[in-house]
């Protein structure tokens, strides 16, 4: 089992930047990944990482803009993310994977955090 703690959210303006961190309470050499979830839709996969941190995927809708990263020392994935548009509202997730691969189906990841609140102003 591992409990998995994000901080970082708030409210930002168009065209600012936050850092999203993710911590977990143990040692998680597994990939991990970002979600968010607008009210009224489903959640959707934003940014993966696999152990090593020698793999990293995004979502279309924020490549070149959020940077995944980890310090596996430090038990902590973060999301870095600039250019922050108002459709980047959500709570935003993160999520550990117990299998091999990096994938981007919410289904595919075991545990889960309760999100932190990222509300980008026009």
């Amino acid at each position: 089992q591992v409990q998995l703690v994000e901080s970082g959210g708030r409210l930002v303006q168009a065209g600012g930047s936050l850092r999203l961190s993710c911590a977990a309470s143990r040692r998680t050499l597994v990939t991990m990944g970002w979600f968010r979830q607008a009210p009224g839709k489903e959640r959707e996969f934003v940014a993966a990482i696999s152990w090593t941190g020698g793999s990293t995927y995004y979502a279309d809708s924020v490549k070149g803009r959020f940077t995944i990263s980890r310090d596996n020392a430090k038990n902590t994935v973060y999301l870095q993310m600039n250019s922050l548009k108002p459709e980047d509202t959500a709570v935003y997730h993160c999520a550990a994977r117990l299998g091999a691969g990096v994938p981007t189906e919410v289904g595919k990841y075991n545990y889960w955090g309760q999100g932190t609140q990222v509300t980008v102003s026009s």
